[in-house]
């Protein structure tokens, strides 16, 4: 089935066949439990080299009703949509094999995100292993880039930090709003999920309960992405807090001339009024006046909220990393890809409360 009749379908009318590389891990769990309840998607199979031939409710114990087991990455059938949710640099390694495979490829990793070869090299230490991929893949978030993702067959979903940052700044960006002399500081506080489920001592409850600490103060490797997408400079940091799931962005936008609220509200609202995952929560009564990521945990919804002051601009904005900023994020794409609906497979609306580690 080519990506032209795949799109050519009336909504989920269409079934199309997807395959999961990468499917032991916390994202890979995600995009199983999304693809499996989705109306459009049938999986054909979900690899593991450590756990083939075992059930995925070996591993995904949500998921002990599904009746699917691991297969070996050596061994990849034809589908229609492969999602690659492996470590960074083996989806570029093995690119040619996967594009056989598959009509459209969507890496969920970091190796397509940049379409800069010497940004690469700068930013991840080494060269780019599949360089002459790099101008047709297509950086997959929808809010910025919906009208490329539709006809591409290689999709690079955004890293979790740069989307929780993106999603803030870009009204902003687009609504030319930035000075010449504009700074723009970022800090970002993530949940522990974020390192992968072999995320190492640093990821472990006992390492990672009650803390609030600064792991990437400088260099952080989504700064490229925020950089490449808003073409704009930003200073960007990372904290590890005490959660599982979650991203949330604070963008101190520092300049001489600030817009006011009701200017703030109608540069977002025009940004966001059509988008399905993002809403606004800037303000207003009660205990979350601004965006929270514990709220959105499970959904693909993101929050956004502003503060203007007098030579500065608050932004606050959430997300759940395992969702918008990953999984979910992917099977959106894949459904602009596709002419499904976009919010096909996505309406978990989230879950309150919601507990710590």
């Amino acid at each position: 089935m080519s990506v032209q009749s795949l799109t050519a379908g009336t909504g989920d009318s269409v079934v199309a066949s997807a395959g999961i590389l990468g499917g032991s891990g916390f994202v890979g769990g995600e995009l199983l439990r999304l693809l499996i309840g989705h109306p459009g998607f049938e999986v054909a199979w979900a690899t593991s080299r450590d756990l083939a031939g075992r059930s995925v409710g070996h591993i995904h114990p949500n998921l002990r009703e599904v009746p699917l087991r691991f297969g070996n990455p050596d061994d990849l059938e034809p589908v229609d949509v492969l999602f690659a949710a492996v470590p960074h640099g083996i989806t570029a390694s093995m690119i040619d094999e996967l594009l056989d495979v598959a009509e459209i490829v969507i890496d969920l990793s970091a190796d397509f995100r940049l379409a800069d070869e010497s940004s690469y090299e700068h930013w991840y230490g080494q060269p780019h292993p599949a360089p002459q991929y790099l101008d047709q893949a297509v950086y997959a978030l929808p809010e910025v880039n919906r009208d490329v993702i539709k006809g591409a067959s290689l999709l690079a979903t955004g890293g979790c930090n740069a989307t929780v940052t993106i999603l803030g700044l870009w009204p902003l960006v687009h609504g030319g709003v930035l000075q010449d002399a504009s700074h723009i500081v970022v800090d970002v506080k993530v949940g522990s999920s974020e390192g992968g489920a072999r995320g190492g001592l640093a990821s472990s409850h006992v390492e990672r309960s009650g803390v609030v600490r600064p792991y990437a103060p400088t260099g952080h490797r989504h700064e490229a992405e925020i950089e490449m997408l808003l073409e704009t400079e930003v200073s960007f940091t990372a904290h590890a807090v005490d959660m599982v799931r979650g991203a949330s962005a604070t963008c101190h936008v520092l300049q001489a001339e600030v817009p006011d609220a009701k200017y703030c509200w109608q540069l977002y609202r025009g940004a966001y009024e059509d988008e399905p995952f993002v809403r606004l929560q800037a303000g207003g009564g009660g205990i979350y006046r601004y965006p929270e990521a514990k709220v959105l945990a499970g959904s693909n919804m993101a929050e956004v909220g502003f503060e203007p002051d007098v030579d500065r601009l608050v932004v606050v904005s959430a997300i759940d990393n395992m969702m918008k900023g990953s999984a979910g994020q992917a099977v959106h794409a894949a459904n602009i890809a596709l002419g499904f609906p976009e919010t096909s497979g996505l309406d978990f609306l989230g879950l309150h409360p919601v507990g710590t580690p």
